[in-house]
């Protein structure tokens, strides 16, 4: 049983206290909520409120012009342990938040929440925040997908990839026109000042390696249809699926990978097939020109500009622009970690994360799903190996193995009890050291169940082997038995 501890401290500030609080300032509350994953498994979320009033820096901030401001000043007063939050309650007249916004979520653990009449009403805000701000039922249901029955998980919950100790990632561009083109991109500064801030920030729920490769004549197995209208060619949504095995083929980066490998592809169409927009499915032109596929990465078409004059000498030299190019890989990349921001009631104002990509809550949120997904999987993984060795009773246990067997053990019950305190980082780091000690015992090489014969494979293997050794030492046996028996019936002479 899993339990989750979301520490809050919710912070009013002068004139926003409601009337009908059951004791003075400050006061604890606590509240749970069960989420049902199957009729075996569930999770329990366990919020432990502390209600206070603001200090005189605290509301030194929030007298700031503007609720970024605000955030920014108070960063440094509140507490910044991960899956934690802080929530300020300001005025229903206050100006801080704009018209019409009930609620501001800043970058780090922070929100700003409008005041309303009762603390009833106000509990039923702040757990909408919550459920923005930390996980949510869906959230924790997509970690655990492995265990919901078929039919009762939503496909966005598939979108989202698995938890893995480490990540690999491949930017390829794709030229099947090299005669025509010759395309420059700067990979490496674009990955250094767009990427890097956010493989930084993610570096605590895994490794990442980031690659980049060209590939030229690499054409997208998928004939576009031609236009008249546009005088332009569409891909239409029923084909994309179409689009990627031919691709797949040619990448060659997931052969040797130990790792989920990302690939974010950009597509330079052949002249003869330029203009190419993609189509979603209702018909109507797709703004970013891209899709992207669950748990394999994306793929983005960048149209080259046809010169005017048919006698332009060829190649034609093309410059990508990688603001745009990495703009939708990013967003690509958040959809495949399940960081989008679709959810989000209208009253809400998000931050933008700015250069890092993702706010401090979404790392929490991210942290969330994925101990949570890595107690399921040692789980899992040692309960299959029991199985294992309960099914072949001769099977050898080396002292390494079944130190790795108690390490996970540890680990895991270590990561449920960090969970139950409220300490995020700690439990995630320990289901990690889990999820490493039960893959290194169940793929131990001396736990090979082919090394191991059940007794009938036994028989088959060494009785034709003994039988023909065998029949000429009974036959010598039973013959030594008569002779025996017929010397003692024989009657003895006497002289």
């Amino acid at each position: 049983q899993v339990q989750l501890v979301v520490p809050m401290v919710v912070v009013f500030s002068p004139g926003s206290v409601p009337g009908d609080l059951p004791r003075p300032l400050p006061f604890r509350d606590v509240q749970e909520m069960e989420i049902s994953v199957n009729l075996r498994t569930s999770v329990t979320s366990h919020y432990e409120m502390r209600y206070r009033s603001t200090t005189g820096q605290e509301e030194a901030a929030l007298a700031a012009a503007t609720a970024r401001e605000a955030d920014a000043a108070l960063h440094p007063l509140q507490d910044t342990t991960m899956g934690s939050l802080t929530i300020y309650v300001v005025p229903e007249t206050s100006s801080l938040l704009p018209q019409g916004i009930t609620v501001y979520v800043g970058k780090h653990r922070s929100a700003l929440v409008r005041a309303v009449g009762s603390l009833a009403a106000l509990q039923a805000r702040l757990r909408e925040v919550t459920q923005v701000m930390s996980f949510t039922a869906s959230s924790i249901v997509a970690a655990l997908s492995d265990r919901v029955p078929n039919g009762e998980l939503s496909p966005d919950a598939r979108r989202n990839l698995k938890s893995s100790l480490g990540y690999e990632i491949t930017f390829s561009l794709l030229n099947p026109d090299p005669k025509s083109h010759t395309v420059d991109w700067d990979i490496e500064g674009a990955v250094n000042r767009y990427v890097k801030p956010v493989l930084d920030k993610l570096s605590l729920v895994a490794n990442f390696s980031v690659d980049s490769q060209i590939l030229y004549y690499a054409v997208l197995g998928v004939t576009p249809r031609y236009d008249k209208e546009s005088s332009s060619f569409l891909l239409s949504a029923h084909s994309l699926p179409h689009v990627i095995n031919p691709v797949e083929a040619r990448l060659g980066s997931s052969a040797a990978s130990l790792y989920p490998v990302l690939n974010f592809l950009l597509y330079v169409p052949e002249r003869s097939h330029s203009p190419l927009y993609i189509q979603d499915k209702d018909g109507a032109p797709v703004s970013t020109n891209a899709f992207h596929s669950p748990r394999w990465g994306g793929i983005m078409v960048y149209n080259v500009e046809v010169p005017a004059s048919p006698q332009a000498s060829l190649p034609l030299h093309v410059d990508v622009d990688m603001a745009r190019v990495m703009e939708v890989f990013l967003a690509q990349l958040r959809l495949l970690f399940g960081l989008s921001r679709e959810e989000v009631p209208p009253e809400f104002l998000l931050e933008s994360p700015g250069n890092e990509g993702l706010a401090d809550w979404e790392l929490d949120h991210l942290l969330w799903a994925h101990t949570v997904e890595n107690i399921a999987t040692v789980s899992t993984t040692l309960t299959s190996l029991a199985q294992l060795l309960d099914k072949i009773g001769n099977i050898v246990i080396k002292d390494d193995v079944a130190s790795e067997v108690y390490r996970a053990v540890a680990s895991v019950q270590s990561a449920v009890t960090k969970l139950s305190l409220g300490h995020l980082h700690a439990a995630f780091q320990a289901s990690k050291e889990a999820v490493t000690s039960s893959e290194k015992a169940f793929f131990d090489p001396s736990l090979l169940h082919l090394l191991y014969f059940p007794d009938d494979q036994k028989f088959a293997i060494y009785i034709p082997l003994f039988l023909p050794m065998a029949v000429p030492i009974l036959l010598s046996l039973a013959k030594i038995v008569r002779e025996t028996r017929l010397h003692k019936k024989e009657p003895t002479k006497m002289d």
